[in-house]
């Protein structure tokens, strides 16, 4: 089959679990790093789906690449090749189709209960999680509006769009593709971050992070799981 493309927009946002759990099920991925000067493709035609991860920057920013990542994301669409979205990528779906990416009333950052929407589509999506509350992990400042025809999945008590579905695409505002590794390296190199909005009640310090690693990682493994065994399955399966 042809391969899932996975955007990488920093060089400590890679694509974490979720290439693990590509791995595991026999499927290719290839890793465009937009971060190193990779070009966006100019098509979908190499690839059975696109994954798109985090980055500091914000969809709004004038950075040469949105537009043409806003135009891949439209065509995949247009054709049903299923796309999926990390926070940063969350924002850009929402952007390519036609949503607006603004700040959020709080920053968010470290771990929190998200709240599932009770319907079909929140049921198809979340399985046993649209039935009760479930672990994510959070890293950003802004949120996405749902696009139009969208779902909304999850919701958190500060960020009320945390995870949209339309069709086979699914576009996340939290992070579930975190592994400890990664997970240390933010709190070492963004702890500025964390001391500029300490005094908000959605951001942890990075000690309480990384002592919930053990408690909170396995629950949240599970929900990811979930949501990429459903993502999967829009995936062609037709010779590359």
């Amino acid at each position: 089959m042809k391969p899932v493309a996975i955007f990488r927009h920093s060089p400590t946002e890679g694509p974490g679990y979720f290439a693990i759990f590509l791995e595991q099920q026999g499927i290719p991925w290839t890793l465009i790093a937009i971060d190193e000067g990779e070009s966006v493709p100019a098509t979908v035609d190499g690839f059975s789906g696109l994954c798109f991860m985090g980055g500091p920057m914000s969809v709004n920013d004038a950075l040469p690449w949105i537009s043409p990542v806003c135009e891949l994301i439209r065509q995949a669409v247009a054709s049903d090749i299923p796309v999926l979205g990390h926070c940063l990528g969350g924002q850009l779906i929402s952007k390519a189709l036609g949503g607006a990416v603004t700040r959020n009333p709080a920053k968010e950052i470290g771990w929190s209960e998200a709240f599932s929407a009770d319907d079909d589509i929140a049921r198809h999506w979340l399985g046993r999680f649209a039935r009760e509350k479930s672990t994510v992990f959070h890293w950003h400042g802004e949120t996405f509006s749902l696009p139009s025809g969208a779902t909304r999945l999850l919701s958190t008590n500060y960020c009320t769009n945390q995870m949209f579905a339309l069709g086979p695409h699914l576009g996340m505002q939290c992070h579930v593709e975190m592994t400890p590794e990664m997970i240390t390296t933010w709190c070492d190199d963004w702890v500025n971050e964390i001391i500029a909005a300490s005094d908000q009640p959605s951001v942890q310090p990075p000690a309480t992070i990384l002592a919930e690693i053990s408690l909170r990682l396995p629950s949240m493994r599970q929900l990811s799981e979930q949501l990429y065994s459903v993502w999967i399955k829009g995936l062609s399966r037709q010779p590359d």
